[in-house]
């Protein structure tokens, strides 16, 4: 197989897939410095020079709420940044696999989203990642879009990791309840991505082109997610402030932020999984086992 090239590997995902694409390949991995993704010079450079079979692609800008404010540096990387990887794959025969969110949904339907229901974003961030979407897709390129949500690993910054810190700093903490989703590792993701890798990599491979969403199993709120972590870092030795008791439920409307949140970030993965073979876990297992990782036993 012919160089796999990732982007953003101090990122979340990034970091993961180093891990799980290793044993299918020689791996490039470019880090901001080496490949800004809102430089198009920057870009066509590397691609020039590694020239790779199948590029995996989750560097973005995910400053959801900063994005208001900065909203060309945001379309510059999320929008106009996977146009250009699409289009050089496009003409150089290679494969794509590109990231998106639940944020290009208004987050107002009842259901889970499926992955032909109509886009609807309601801030830059989400607006940015759908034209990255639309660009990838009108580039001709083999390529598979993964939508996921609430993204979190042992390394980076995320939601898990502030709940634990807050968790052990602070003796009452509030957290918005009224928002559903399911926490999906970066472990996940990127065990996913080799699953794809695999196939469109393979002898006689398949097209699978196309959307897809992947999230973990089941939905809960952020203040049920709150409440896991709480639960399972007081059960493996983190010395807490804060009791359950003192985890408080709290709505959108108590907690503004600059940038809109679906209400509803539920994604129907059945699409995925039947195409790809798979079988999702709960979002429970991968946020106690990072949480396992990040415990005072495990330094």
């Amino acid at each position: 197989m012919s160089a796999l090239l990732i982007t953003g590997v101090n990122g979340q995902v990034g970091f993961e897939l180093q891990r799980s694409l290793a044993p299918l390949g020689k791996i490039v991995a470019m880090t901001r410095a080496e490949m800004d993704l809102s430089d198009e010079a920057s870009i066509l450079s590397v691609l020039r020079e590694h020239r790779p079979g199948i590029i995996v692609n989750p560097a973005a800008y995910t400053a959801v709420d900063r994005a208001e404010s900065e909203k060309e540096q945001a379309m510059a990387v999320n929008a106009t940044a996977p146009g250009l990887l699409a289009r050089w794959a496009a003409d150089n025969g290679a494969f794509l696999v590109h990231y998106s969110t639940d944020y290009v949904f208004d987050g107002m339907k009842e259901d889970p989203y499926v992955e032909s229901d109509p886009v609807n974003p309601q801030s830059v961030y989400g607006e940015s990642k759908w034209l990255g979407e639309e660009a990838v897709r009108s580039a001709g390129a083999p390529h598979v879009i993964l939508r996921t949500n609430w993204v979190y690993g042992h390394h980076g910054n995320n939601f898990l990791k502030t709940i634990l810190r807050l968790a052990q700093e602070r003796s009452a903490l509030n957290v918005v309840a009224d928002q559903i989703g399911a926490p999906t590792s970066a472990a996940l993701i990127a065990d996913v991505t080799r699953r794809i890798v695999e196939v469109v990599g393979g002898p006689n491979a398949p097209d699978v082109s196309g959307t897809y969403h992947l999230s973990a199993e089941g939905t809960t709120s952020w203040h049920g997610y709150a409440a896991h972590i709480v639960r399972e870092a007081s059960a493996k030795n983190f010395n807490l402030a804060l009791t359950l008791d003192a985890l408080k439920a709290i709505s959108t409307a108590e907690y503004p932020t600059p940038a809109k949140r679906p209400q509803n970030s539920r994604l129907d993965c059945t699409k995925l999984t039947d195409c790809f073979g798979l079988r999702l876990p709960a979002w429970q297992e991968g946020v106690t086992e990072v949480i396992e990782r990040l415990s005072p036993a495990s330094r």
